[in-house]
């Protein structure tokens, strides 16, 4: 191999999966799947949908997971064990989020500058963050670091981290609370995490989770209680070699 193929190798972007849990997305999904990077598989977890999200994520080249117990983080797990890359990547399914803008963050895990990756959304048109969903994710942000000592200014849905990573973590939250539990268990297994600014557009249709206050309240609710669980024993941070050192 030549030099410039050593170099393209080692700059080729890893292939990833990409969770989208879905619930009556049909409005949102031709956008979504469209912007899935080249290589990269989409899997769509329906959740129930009524509005032939499931068919329509299927004609336009989707794998489609099924998960019958509704709730966010059983959406999102279901994904999780349904994905086979090194990779895996979430992403609403509302078009208020860009799945192309995940290769940059699976580029800096695989470079080594972190494990778990978050996107900070930063709100782009009216109406794309309501008041009362950043009120209650500015409160989970201030107690996520009373908890844990991470300064994350946002608990937000676009993600990215090794498989392998996030299957160790052993999460339990079928709720609201699941990504929050994974960024609480990341940092108790050592996992370094970080965030990156994304823009965060006005999503396609209502929320299921955050759309009212009092659906505010319940997601908060569920995230409070993950914040009272007992840190899990700290296991060494993984270990990750560069090829200079003859393991990927």
């Amino acid at each position: 191999m030549t030099d410039s193929s050593d170099a393209l190798a080692k700059t080729a972007l890893p292939k990833a999966d990409i969770v989208l849990p879905c619930l009556d997305e049909a409005a949102a999904l031709p956008w979504v799947l469209d912007r899935i990077p080249d290589g990269w598989r989409a899997i769509v977890v329906d959740n129930g949908s009524t509005d032939g999200s499931a068919d329509l994520a299927r004609s336009l080249g989707a794998t489609v997971v099924t998960e019958a117990r509704r709730g966010f983080g059983a959406a999102c797990h279901a994904g999780l064990l349904a994905a086979e890359a090194e990779y895996v990547c979430f992403c609403d399914c509302d078009g208020s989020l860009d799945p192309s803008l995940l290769t940059g963050f699976v580029r800096r895990i695989a470079d080594g500058d972190c494990d778990l990756l978050l996107g900070r959304r930063r709100p782009e048109g009216r109406g794309a963050w309501p008041a009362h969903a950043r009120a209650g994710n500015l409160a989970l942000a201030r107690m996520l670091r009373r908890r844990t000592g991470l300064a994350l200014r946002d608990l937000g849905p676009l993600r990215a981290a090794r498989r392998t990573d996030l299957l160790a973590l052993g999460l339990t939250d079928r709720r609201s609370g699941y990504p929050l539990q994974m960024v609480v268990r990341a940092s108790d297994a050592g996992l370094r995490v970080a965030e990156s600014d994304v823009p965060y557009r006005p999503r396609t249709g209502r929320s299921k989770v955050t759309g009212t206050w009092l659906g505010t309240w319940h997601a908060v609710r569920d995230m409070r209680g993950v914040l009272r669980e007992p840190p899990v024993a700290a296991r060494p941070a993984p270990v990750r070699r560069t090829e200079a050192e003859g393991v990927r």
